[in-house]
């Protein structure tokens, strides 16, 4: 017998070749391949799916747009195939929040000991690519090109996507008291923009490598900046936000005790402390332990 390759029908019409032309008058008026229409959960994308539209001026950001991309900033990923945006999360509510604020319907996976959700769309992977967001970002993340007015709710995302808040009853220290931290994230740049917008100054901690691992970054801010910060944070209440870190702040402010404001004021020529100098008052705007700032100067 005699074999044919598979290339063998490269170059060959149905007007010059009768195979050829006995398949094409067999399939005439059928789809090639398997089909099925597009049910409800699948990652088929469909005709009239909805695409992203990038903000074209400053005005045009959302509160909403700015939370998912706080999100993606930490706890996202840009695929290699540089058309896929993946959010995982242990947080079901945060993945369907994250999904509302970019307008998706994206299915919610399972994914090892997480979810996630994979949102294809070519133009929102290169909008996130001119904001400063690369593949594997935690090597090259720098600065992310968030508008002023919408800054706050970029940090909200963060806060939810990678932070933490801290509660506790402790002796107040004015050095050592961390509400909320942001790890994992090379912080200058946020750092700097928080004490921009909003006077607040923090210290940054950083842990060293251990084997192949990057270094740890964490940008931690005292008991008072914290509160007012996350004050700022939760402000608008129709806001997106991860509503278990929520209830931390919220617990904290109907139920916490009042708290205690640190000066730096000396008792004597010995150079120690002299205490207390407000006990029991209550937090005023401008009073940074971190700092030593004084309320009497």
């Amino acid at each position: 017998y005699v074999r044919i390759g598979k290339n063998w029908s490269h170059g060959l019409t149905a007007a010059i070749h009768a195979r050829i032309a006995r398949a094409s008058a067999a399939r005439s008026g059928q789809r090639r391949g398997s089909y099925r229409p597009a049910r409800d959960g699948d990652r088929r994308r469909t005709r009239n799916a909805s695409r992203f539209t990038p903000p074209l001026a400053d005005g045009d950001w959302t509160p909403q747009l700015a939370y998912a991309v706080g999100l993606i900033t930490t706890d996202g990923c840009l695929s290699s195939d540089r058309k896929t945006v993946v959010q995982t999360s242990k947080d079901v509510d945060l993945l369907e929040t994250f999904n509302a604020c970019l307008g998706k319907s994206a299915p919610i996976r399972p994914n090892q000991r997480a979810f996630r959700v994979q949102i294809v769309d070519v133009a929102l992977y290169r909008w996130l690519e001119s904001l400063g967001l690369t593949q594997r970002k935690s090597l090259t993340l720098g600065e992310i090109a968030v508008p002023n007015d919408v800054f706050v709710h970029f940090v909200r995302g963060l806060l939810d996507g990678d932070g933490s808040v801290l509660y506790t009853t402790v002796v107040p220290n004015p050095r050592q008291y961390p509400l909320h931290t942001y790890p994992r994230l090379r912080v200058q740049f946020l750092r700097s923009r928080l004490r921009g917008l909003h006077d607040l100054h923090g210290w940054m901690t950083v842990r060293p490598p251990a084997g192949n691992h990057v270094p740890l970054y964490t940008l931690r801010y005292s008991k008072h900046e914290s509160i007012r910060l996350l004050g700022e944070l939760y402000a608008d209440p129709s806001a997106p936000r991860l509503e278990r870190k929520w209830r931390i702040w919220n617990d904290f402010i109907s139920n916490g005790r009042e708290t205690r404001i640190w000066t730096s004021r000396r008792s004597d020529g010995t150079g120690r402390h002299s205490g207390l100098k407000h006990p029991w008052a209550q937090a005023r705007e401008g009073s940074n332990p971190s700092s030593g700032t004084d309320l009497d100067r």
